[in-house]
């Protein structure tokens, strides 16, 4: 069993997990785009940059305009350099960054290149704190790249508008293809472990090349066949092949004339016949 990225402790929301031969598909997965709806607080910064962590600063939003937020937002969409959350599991000389966060030690991390697809704003919410000064929440949905951190860009965000930001509340929606509609929580799944079919799950992840018996047959074997017709599937972006009968039988790439398997799924082993079989034959 494995798992497509992990959730942040305050997190709810999707969290791909692959069992038995369906573990082989994550690494696909783990790059895919991701979505989140999450509510920022602007006029207080945190050392974990998100409502788990001490305050370290407050102020006044008072000033702060609904249209200069929106700006702001602007400002980190596209494609943006970010420096992550120091509270992350990102590793420095072997340790966790959040191992050394939390035993006292400063941590400054290297900025790395995101994505952030879109940063749209629902509602623009303004309370105070027990001190008297202002602050604002912002609800929000964020599609980015993999690797983008949500706490960072609420980081960011408040840093920009002079009045500092954290995370209050995030909910992930969606990683790749797969969303809220197919997730499943642990309760559910302790009553009925429902699970998605590895072939669906292919089906939905990437690229689908059907195949002819003989195909089919000779990929079970790990064998070469003739390059799709686009030539276009490469080993980080594999096409997903299926034979006749729906059954997933590997995943393609394409080099010149020829697909070769990346993976190749062997078929379930067929069950020993029990007793009374034996006997009924």
């Amino acid at each position: 069993m494995g798992h497509a990225g992990t959730l942040d402790p305050m997190a709810t929301g999707v969290l791909v997990v692959g069992v038995n031969k369906a573990t082989r598909l994550l690494t696909y997965i783990v790059g895919t785009s991701k979505s989140y709806d999450a509510t920022m607080r602007l006029g207080a910064t945190t050392v974990t940059d998100d409502a788990e962590g001490e305050v370290t600063h407050t102020a006044s939003t008072t000033a702060v305009i609904d249209d200069a937020i929106r700006a702001g937002i602007t400002a980190l969409t596209g494609a943006i350099s970010q420096v992550p959350s120091s509270v992350s599991a990102i590793k420095v000389n072997g340790e966790r960054a959040y191992a050394r966060v939390r035993s006292g030690e400063e941590v400054k991390l290297a900025a790395r290149p995101v994505t952030i697809h879109s940063f749209d704003v629902h509602q623009i919410r303004r309370g105070h704190h027990e001190s008297g000064l202002e602050y604002i929440d912002v609800d929000v949905t964020v599609e980015c790249s993999s690797g983008t951190y949500i706490r960072a860009l609420a980081r960011d965000l408040g840093a920009g508008l002079n009045v500092g930001g954290h995370l209050t509340a995030l909910r992930r929606t969606s990683v790749g293809p797969y969303s809220l509609e197919q997730a499943r929580t642990l309760e559910q799944l302790a009553e009925n472990l429902e699970i998605l079919d590895i072939a669906d799950a292919a089906r939905a992840l990437m690229p689908v090349r059907e195949l002819t018996a003989e195909e089919a047959t000779e990929l079970s074997f790990g064998r070469r066949i003739p390059a799709s017709e686009q030539g276009l599937h490469t080993a980080q972006n594999p096409a997903a092949a299926f034979s006749p009968d729906g059954t997933l039988v590997a995943l393609l790439a394409d080099a010149g004339k020829h697909a070769k398997p990346v993976l190749v799924f062997p078929p379930d082993p067929t069950p020993a016949p029990t007793a009374d079989q034996e006997s009924d034959s």
